[in-house]
């Protein structure tokens, strides 16, 4: 017994008790009967009629469909466009403009989210007066704004990881297909990319994330109507917490554990696959 109380396993015990320590207090107080939510009713409870009331709100459904929507437009966009700049800065070596690139795809990381959602409103409102006036069409703030001002700063957390990747890439794999006279297009789609889909498909479940939790940045671009879930959230919050809002947030987290989750087996799968393959080339040899 003595040996697991040494002082790094208390530590993470400790650790891990503050940070999941809550979410499992309010996982509980889900299936709380009582309305308010830091009372728990013994004698009704567990039950599960905030999950039954929160299926039948119609405006948190509608936020929660938003959300998914713009968090997996976000993503897929934030993946073509990130795995575009991380390929050219691995890859293309010293060129004109690759510091500035750098720059671009570096200071959405290290930029806070007030300065980025102001910035994009600016945008936005010029914007739709400069359509206003050249093509009298009016540029409404939504869905778009959203999508657009989220991919903004995701492609730069998938540029990171595709990068990094990338720089660890063994380069014999390309350089022997293309000795053996197979296209740089062809490399690409049947070498490069494969090797480096367990980045691409990390770098696309953090953006998804970053997008379906960002609350700052879409208050500021989002026009009437276009509520994403977390800003429906915090606006339930501020006006006083409803026992509702816990059966939600359990709902999220166990979303969110079930793609981690799938994530994980499906790079472990591919990673075995990968290496099957290897070890079978080595075998021919």
């Amino acid at each position: 017994m003595k040996k697991y109380l040494t002082f790094p396993n208390v530590v993470l015990v400790l650790g891990l008790l503050f940070l999941y320590a809550p979410i499992f207090s309010m996982i509980v107080y889900s299936f709380n009967n009582s309305r308010l939510v830091t009372v728990w009713d013994a004698a009704n409870s567990p039950t599960v009629r905030w999950y039954v009331a929160l299926f039948h709100d119609r405006p948190v459904l509608q936020a929660a469909w938003l959300s998914i929507r713009v968090a997996a437009i976000t993503a897929t966009c934030a993946v073509v466009l990130g795995t575009l700049a991380g390929l050219v800065l691995a890859r293309f070596g010293p060129f004109r403009g690759r510091a500035f690139l750098q720059g671009l795809t570096t200071a959405p990381l290290v930029m806070p989210e007030v300065i980025t959602g102001l910035s994009m409103l600016l945008l936005f409102v010029s914007l739709e007066q400069l359509f206003r006036i050249l093509f009298g069409w009016q540029f409404d703030r939504g869905m778009a704004t959203i999508i657009i001002a989220h991919v903004t700063f995701t492609m730069a957390y998938v540029t990171v990881i595709v990068q990094s990747r990338l720089a660890t890439f063994d380069d014999s794999l390309e350089e022997a297909a293309l000795d053996l006279g197979a296209r740089p297009s062809r490399v690409f789609f049947r070498i490069t990319l494969p090797l480096i889909m367990p980045a691409i498909l990390s770098g696309w479940l953090l953006a998804f994330t970053l997008s379906w939790d960002d609350v700052v940045v879409s208050q500021f671009v989002a026009g009437p109507g276009s509520n994403t879930l977390p800003m429906l959230i915090y606006s339930k919050v501020r006006l006083g917490v409803n026992p509702s809002v816990n059966a939600l947030a359990t709902i999220m987290v166990l979303v969110v554990a079930l793609g981690v989750v799938a994530s994980a087996l499906l790079m472990r799968r591919a990673e075995k696959r990968r290496e099957r393959e290897m070890r079978m080339a080595e075998s021919g040899r």
